[in-house]
């Protein structure tokens, strides 16, 4: 038991703001795109990225998150968004949650749609497990902003100004 417990300590990461966090890939069994192919963390530079990583049971916690980040109408070129579904994390059958989120993506076909099978995220770079997390990275891949619980009003101004600022750069 003591073995397993400093062998997966090993693995996990506490995420550090300003820096590119350990490279993560879901494919296969662990998880991926919607269509089957692989999704890489490597992925998460070129632009500002929004990453949602989300228990399928707490999807409305940070709704308004959503909302406010849908109305400021960044520009496409300079932004992507990436949601990322906690299967692992639910009790909710995987083939209905993977049918909701085919149909979401065809809704919004510029966010890319993964799910995450296996807790990887949760076991890799320590986000919280039945959770809604908000992450964003930096046009580098740097980690800018990591939360994982429901924003306040103040938070998602933060958040919101905060792309902005990377964004006009």
């Amino acid at each position: 038991m003591i073995v397993l417990f400093v062998a997966s300590s090993l693995v996990k990461a506490d995420l550090e703001l300003n820096q590119v966090p350990p490279l993560i890939q879901l494919a296969g069994d662990v998880g991926g795109r919607l269509d089957g192919t692989s999704w890489n963390s490597s992925e998460l530079q070129g632009v500002v990225h929004i990453l949602m990583y989300v228990d399928p049971d707490k999807i409305r916690v940070n709704e308004h998150v959503e909302e406010a980040l849908a109305k400021e109408q960044y520009p496409s070129e300079k932004i992507r968004s990436v949601a990322i579904t906690n299967l692992a994390a639910t009790w909710k059958p995987k083939f209905l949650i993977t049918k909701i989120l085919k149909r979401k993506q065809k809704k919004y076909p510029r966010t890319t749609y993964v799910t995450d099978k296996s807790k990887v995220l949760v076991e890799r770079w320590g986000l919280l497990d039945h959770s809604y997390n908000v992450l964003v990275f930096g046009p580098n891949g740097n980690l800018l902003f990591n939360q994982g619980r429901a924003l306040s009003g103040v938070e998602v101004a933060n958040l919101t100004a905060l792309i902005w600022l990377q964004i006009s750069n």
